[in-house]
């Protein structure tokens, strides 16, 4: 028949093509033959037998990332909910790793679930040892945890975890209600302290203010006082001079010195006329009141003037 040269063709030439296979960057290819594993094709064209090499499965080792929510109690009997990001690879592109992740789950399903359990198993059980007020602080520390204690599983069955990031830890309503009051209560004990504090400098520094006033004022009370003093003296220094040198002359000149006392009586009347300010003076204006008090001046004039040397 004519047909048949051509059927053999086409028959050759799919033959020809199933000997080749094509594998993506990024993924490895799994081989079996009749059901055995067979090798591993490596990104690109690869060439297998055909018909009876087939592809068995294609490994991606790439980075991939689920994100996982559970819960968790702490030794305090306080629920911990957690949202957490699951970043995992192939643990390296060996033969035997790629078939450990070809051949260890029966799919990616069963895959995914063993190691979300296994983790969330991890973080349950380190959470469990920890209180309420201590799990926030602890994020570090639960990946640290987590990797320490599934990287061995996950390496037997050809995955490595990379990283593990707590996103959000949340508790019950009540617990953050609680939390959110201990804040707000020691915010206003530390904003307390603080007012005290800026309170107590300004009192104080007030009082030092006061202190310091007080003692300025006192020294410049004391300095006039001092200064009044002195010029106190200075003036009745100046007055006996001005008396001593005015007696002198009138000596000299033969007159009698209660002149002197007789002119001063008479300049302070008049001052005490002059500056009073309404005020109201008592004196004795007869001849008798002159008399006497011309004597009494007399008398202290007497007592002012120097003994005489007797002859």
């Amino acid at each position: 028949m004519p047909f048949v040269p051509y059927f053999l063709a086409f028959l050759i030439l799919l033959v020809v093509l199933s000997c080749f296979v094509t594998v993506q960057q990024g993924t490895i290819a799994v081989t079996t033959i009749f059901g055995k594993y067979n090798r591993i094709l490596f990104p690109g064209l690869n060439f297998k037998v055909p018909v009876i090499e087939k592809v068995f499965k294609r490994v991606s080792i790439q980075n991939r990332s689920v994100e996982l929510e559970f819960q968790a109690i702490t030794i305090d009997q306080a629920n911990v909910y957690f949202k957490a990001m699951l970043l995992y690879s192939v643990w390296n592109q060996e033969e035997e790793t790629i078939k450990n992740v070809a051949f260890k789950f029966m799919d990616e399903r069963s895959f995914m679930q063993a190691l979300v359990r296994t983790i969330e198993g991890s973080i349950r059980g380190f959470v469990a040892t920890k209180r309420q007020s201590e799990v926030l602080g602890l994020r570090r520390d639960i990946t640290e945890h987590v990797k320490e204690q599934i990287d061995k599983t996950l390496e037997d069955w050809g995955y490595h975890l990379q990283d593990l990031q707590m996103n959000d830890i949340t508790f019950d309503e009540a617990i953050m209600k609680s939390m959110a009051q201990v804040v707000a209560s020691n915010n206003l004990k530390a904003a307390a302290e603080n007012e005290g504090q800026a309170l107590l400098i300004t009192k104080t520094k007030a009082a030092e203010a006061d202190g310091n006033a007080i003692k300025i004022a006192a020294e410049a009370e004391r300095q006039a006082a001092q200064l009044r003093g002195m010029g106190v003296a200075l003036f009745r220094e100046e007055v006996a001079k001005g008396m001593t040198m005015a007696a002198k002359e009138m000596q000299q000149a033969n007159l009698d010195t209660s002149v002197i006392l007789f002119s001063m009586w008479t300049e302070a009347i008049k001052h005490f006329a002059e500056n009073g300010k309404g005020n109201v003076i008592f004196l004795d204006g007869s001849s008798e009141g002159m008399e006497h008090s011309m004597k009494q001046m007399m008398g202290m004039h007497s007592l002012m003037e120097p003994e005489q040397p007797k002859k």
